[in-house]
């Protein structure tokens, strides 16, 4: 059951999270169209955690967004701990509870790693696969490594599969509220979920070859998941598409930032979500 003694601070906690993750999401698509114009290199989250810590005032900016990975985690954990999103008590809820704690959990490493991004990055390594398989290597020497990794990978590519879902059949709109801008940016938003989902889908996919075949080489991050999409026939429009769309993943966080409805926090219930006003025109024209 939802518990309203959830902290004040949650709801500016979390809009700072999706703020930090819509910054970093429209640096990552911008680089991707570039990419696809230019022919050039598709880079990852690492590339574009780089194009912000060279920008002015970055290493100030850096750290904003390191603090607002962080508060996202932290709000999904509270989120998980408090019900705030109601999403029940029976073993579908506590699953769903669960993913939360998982994606919790992982962003507060992104966060801690953004934190001490380090001073200078290597050639070569904006594409961003030389970590995804340096960091499977180190796992795979782990007692059960390979089955660590594979399950590690099956996860990513089932929430791959979900972010396409959410945005395919439209599940966002639980949570947005319904206005005028959240209306009339839905197309994006929508193919903002589809594309990030497919991007790690192909990543998911990747871990997943790497860790059957036993070579971390193979294991590619988002960067490397956009490269190969460059490398397909047409991959250059591909990418420009998929560029798009990750640029729509970022807005779409930013719509989070400022519209996101929180059922489990005092103030929410008079606020009408997309969905629900979908269902309103539903009733009033039957």
């Amino acid at each position: 059951m939802t518990d309203q003694r959830a902290p004040d601070w949650v709801v500016p906690m979390m809009r700072a999270g999706y703020s930090s993750r819509g910054i970093v999401y429209l640096i990552l698509g911008a680089l991707s169209l570039t990419a696809a114009a230019t022919g050039g290199r598709a880079e990852g989250t690492q590339g574009a955690v780089q194009t912000l810590r060279e920008a002015p005032f970055g290493q100030v900016l850096l750290w904003l967004v390191a603090i607002g990975f962080l508060c996202y985690g932290i709000w999904r954990l509270i989120a998980a701990y408090y019900d705030l999103e109601q999403r029940g008590d029976d073993e579908e809820g506590h699953a769903k509870r669960f993913g939360l704690v998982v994606t919790g959990l992982i962003h507060i490493g992104i966060g801690g790693a953004i934190a001490t991004f380090p001073l200078s990055i290597g050639a070569g390594s904006g594409g961003g696969s030389g970590g995804a398989s340096d960091w499977t290597a180190t796992i795979m020497q782990m007692p059960a490594g390979r089955w660590l990794v594979s399950v590690g990978a099956l996860c990513i590519i089932g929430a791959g599969v979900h972010y396409v879902l959410k945005g395919w059949q439209k599940k966002y709109q639980r949570y947005i509220q319904s206005t005028e801008t959240t209306q009339k940016l839905q197309p994006l938003l929508r193919w903002g979920f589809v594309s990030y989902g497919i991007v790690l889908g192909i990543a998911g996919a990747f871990l997943l070859y790497a860790a059957i075949s036993t070579d971390p080489s193979e294991a590619k991050g988002i960067g490397g998941a956009l490269e190969y999409i460059h490398s397909l026939t047409a991959g250059r429009i591909l990418l420009g598409v998929i560029g798009l769309g990750i640029l729509g993943f970022g807005v779409e966080n930013l719509v989070e930032a400022r519209y996101r409805v929180v059922p489990g926090v005092s103030g929410s219930r008079r606020l009408t979500t997309i969905a629900q006003h979908v269902r309103a025109q539903a009733e009033r024209a039957t």
